[in-house]
């Protein structure tokens, strides 16, 4: 790893509040995505839809033996021809309920249909996670939240970097010595490499 990459990470954060908000939110989310459970649905808004952050959880769930983090990316337009792990719609949400865990990433405010399927998937039991710009609808439908609102210096797509990184984190030792100072390592050299391409 490039010392003066991650030197600079560690200098960004440093004295900030996002390495134990980040810690505390993928907590969360690890512990509500049970093996053998419903799994992970991952969903952005009609604009946003969070290919970079299903990616990097694929990664984490690689590399830290916890295949229940590989999540499900619902889309809002499926186009027909998309492959299979590119073709599931809105109706996934409707049909989640108990041991399933529904995450939603949104910089902006949800259209109210989505807010109302998210709604109905709390109700049926599923477990609400949101990242997302503080909106206090957003926030009242999450079990738990991790608001970017703009005026910190941590973008949202370093929060999810962040996110993943520490969800790929248990309480027992990690693969080949893989700590939390590891991840960070690798993560200050993702965000220094070009973006990965589209599933």
């Amino acid at each position: 790893m490039d010392a003066v990459r991650v030197a600079l990470l560690r200098e960004v954060l440093a004295g900030t509040e996002w390495p134990e908000a980040t810690r505390r939110f993928a907590g969360a989310l690890r512990s509500s995505v049970v093996p053998h459970g419903g799994g992970l649905l991952l969903v952005g808004t009609a604009v946003y839809e969070p290919w970079h952050l299903a990616a990097h959880l694929v990664d984490e769930s690689t590399w830290s033996g916890l295949p229940e983090l590989t999540p499900t990316l619902v889309r809002h337009r499926v186009e027909p021809g998309d492959p299979a792990h590119l073709a599931v719609g809105l109706c996934r949400i409707e049909a989640a309920g108990r041991g399933e865990t529904l995450l939603l990433v949104a910089p902006e405010r949800p259209g109210a249909g989505l807010l109302e399927r998210v709604h109905d998937a709390r109700r049926a039991g599923a477990t609400v996670l949101s990242l997302d710009d503080g909106d206090p609808e957003v926030r009242g439908l999450a079990h738990e939240t991790l608001a970017v609102t703009g005026d910190d210096d941590v973008d949202l797509d370093t929060v999810q970097h962040l996110v993943s990184a520490a969800a790929g984190e248990n309480s027992t030792p990690a693969p080949r010595g893989r700590r939390f100072r590891d991840r960070l390592s690798r993560l200050a050299d993702l965000l220094t490499a070009p973006p990965p391409p589209r599933w």
